[in-house]
């Protein structure tokens, strides 16, 4: 390596790191982030509406007017606990869309673009409470700011790989999944945990029986039955997540009594 690119490296992903280590406000996390909240938004805006036309194009969006009102009957009232255990929430445009695919997911992108899916309603016949557990889960991700995390890990992996191979006169790009599961699997599998911690608070806040947080990972359990290897994969293990949500339960049922 030529010795006078070595240290503008050192210096470069010092200097990177250092500028994009923030607490999070919410968890008291240390966070990776380089991408503003304006920016997250905006982009997560545009790629939601292109998301929602394509499915319109390909006739995916819901025309069940009775699962699209459950879902945001349900997701109307965590965003009024979000907005409470977040402030900063109140001024997102936030949004809801049941996409008729069977997918098994359900996600919250920056600023409130939300969704979910019919094939994790069907499949896994949710009551209201486990549904509001996921989109409970999915907000937390973005209340937690994990989409800035993400999108911040991404543009610096990018950038380093370019540093990278400056520095060693050839093309590192090959290398991105393995910088990919490198840098982003132990923050990710955190942000994981951080969602069920918060999510599970806020469904209970919002009046949802936190007990169906477990009963709702016990059939995505039972629905997945083939795991990727546990350091490959970017959430915690059924049997540890349901551990964890048993022991979070009995915490929350005086804010779901309170609630209700």
């Amino acid at each position: 390596m030529n010795p006078v690119i070595k240290p503008i490296l050192v210096i470069a992903a010092c200097t990177v790191a250092l500028a994009g280590c923030q607490e999070n406000p919410v968890s008291g996390r240390k966070q990776f982030v380089l991408v503003s909240e304006e920016m997250a938004q905006s982009s997560s805006a545009q790629a939601y509406a292109q998301t929602l036309s394509e499915a319109q194009k390909q006739g995916k969006l819901s025309t069940n007017t009775a699962i699209s009102a459950r879902v945001k009957r349900i997701t109307d009232r965590l965003i009024a606990q979000a907005t409470v255990m977040y402030p900063p929430s109140r001024d997102w445009k936030w949004s809801v869309a049941v996409l008729d695919e069977p997918t098994l997911n359900a996600w919250c992108m920056p600023g409130g673009k939300m969704a979910i899916y019919t094939g994790i309603i069907d499949k896994l016949q949710l009551t209201d409470d486990e549904i509001a557990q996921i989109m409970g889960h999915e907000i937390a991700h973005a209340m937690l700011g994990h989409g800035r995390e993400r999108m911040s890990r991404a543009l610096a992996t990018q950038a380093g790989l370019q540093l990278g191979s400056i520095a060693a006169g050839t093309d590192l790009s090959g290398l991105a999944p393995i910088a990919d599961i490198a840098l982003a699997l132990p923050n990710s599998r955190a942000g994981e945990t951080e969602a069920d911690r918060y999510g599970i608070e806020l469904a209970a806040r919002a009046g949802y029986d936190p007990r169906a947080a477990v009963k709702l990972w016990e059939k995505m359990a039972a629905a997945n039955k083939s795991q990727p290897p546990k350091f490959l994969s970017t959430h915690p293990s059924p049997d540890d997540r349901i551990q964890a949500l048993n022991a979070l339960a009995p915490k929350m049922m005086p804010l779901y009594e309170k609630a209700r």
